[in-house]
């Protein structure tokens, strides 16, 4: 069992997530395996852009699914990780036009990883619009100001034209709409 630190209310620090990482490229060399998987959300944000600490597991698709699943079971057990540490619930949410890159992130020998690139991981975000009212409510604010700053976006009108570039114009809610004017509106950005 490998040591790692504990982290409070169930949250991922990198180290951790690269040693996980590691752990199911080991298995699937194991196995004579190469998976894939896609990152997204908090984990990006940890892993590519190291613009926060933890994320609260990792969201991703991921290849051959239900090989990964198992052993993101297992390792999740070996690691004393939460259960979910790896899940696919990202799924509903990604857009058919979705543009996928390695980034800057670390490769394994029998794992490829790759991420969304920085605007449509943007327009992921702010269809989200998570804003938590509460600290233990997920939020997507400082993930936005980050990114929409990461690009050099000047205007609300920009992002969301962004946005527009992902998901339909019938998609985009006016909670995502709000929330982007409001951040350009309040100075945020």
């Amino acid at each position: 069992m490998s040591e790692s630190k504990q982290t409070p209310a169930s949250t991922l620090t990198a180290e951790q997530i690269l040693d996980a990482l590691r752990a199911l490229s080991d298995e699937l060399g194991k196995q004579g395996v190469t998976g894939e998987v896609c990152l997204f959300g908090g984990t990006v944000m940890v892993l590519a852009f190291t613009a926060r600490l933890t994320t609260k597991d990792v969201d991703a698709l991921f290849q051959p699914a239900q090989t990964l699943r198992e052993l993101a079971r297992r390792v999740a057990e070996e690691r004393n990780l939460p259960a979910g540490w790896l899940n696919d619930g990202v799924k509903g949410f990604v857009s058919t036009r979705h543009e996928t890159t390695a980034g800057n992130l670390p490769q394994f020998p029998y794992l490829r990883l790759t991420m969304p690139v920085p605007e449509y991981l943007l327009a992921m975000k702010c269809m989200a619009a998570r804003v938590g009212t509460t600290t233990d409510e997920p939020s997507d604010v400082a993930d936005i100001v980050f990114l929409i700053r990461h690009l050099k976006l000047k205007s609300a009108k920009e992002a969301l034209d962004l946005v527009g570039q992902y998901y339909p114009a019938n998609q985009i809610t006016v909670k995502t709409q709000y929330l982007v004017e409001g951040l350009f509106d309040e100075g945020k950005i």
